[in-house]
């Protein structure tokens, strides 16, 4: 009989933290559906709104007003064009874009908004029946993370770990060569 490696991934503080936010998404991804808002997911809503309150923005100035990456940005504004829901024209200079919403997304931005404003309410009412809101624990990792970065802490942890020290023999090799 082979003797299996202990497996980490048994037990996560993480990955209920992320199925948490996938079944909240997947419960207003139904609203969509129901609603059929086809095309759209949850992860665009905050963009379109934005376009729509703001007006077209460079890929640069939407991804700094949602504060991600302008890669991250840039993945989704295909994603948007692809379920026709923004188009991009022209910039300033040959090298930017401008992100505009189409006459479809002009058309539903106003459900858009409605549904982001009754999860809002959804979730201030979820933090008022439990006894330490999400918004406090996000505020209070942040503070944490204020005193010492996520990145620190990890290295710090990986020091203590052997098998993040011992190096594979093939890892070894390719770095003499």
């Amino acid at each position: 009989m082979t003797e299996h490696a202990a497996d980490p991934t048994e037990h996560s503080n993480w990955r209920p933290m992320r199925l948490l936010q996938n079944a909240m998404d997947a419960d207003i991804a139904a609203i969509y559906a129901g609603a059929q808002l086809d095309g759209v997911r949850p992860s665009f809503v905050m963009e379109l709104i934005r376009l729509h309150a703001r007006g077209p923005m460079t890929i640069t100035e939407l991804a700094s007003s949602v504060q991600r990456t302008h890669s991250a940005i840039s993945q989704k504004v295909t994603a948007m064009r692809a379920a026709g829901l923004v188009r991009t024209t022209a910039g300033a200079d040959a090298r930017s874009k401008k992100v505009v919403l189409t006459a479809r997304a002009s058309r539903i931005v106003g459900r858009l908004a409605a549904e982001w404003r009754a999860t809002e309410a959804a979730i201030a009412e979820l933090e008022a029946e439990i006894p330490y809101p999400l918004s406090q624990v996000v505020t209070d990792i942040e503070e944490a993370l204020h005193r010492k970065s996520f990145h620190d802490r990890i290295v710090e942890k990986l020091s203590s770990d052997p098998a993040w020290s011992r190096r594979n023999p093939r890892e070894t090799r390719r770095s003499h060569t």
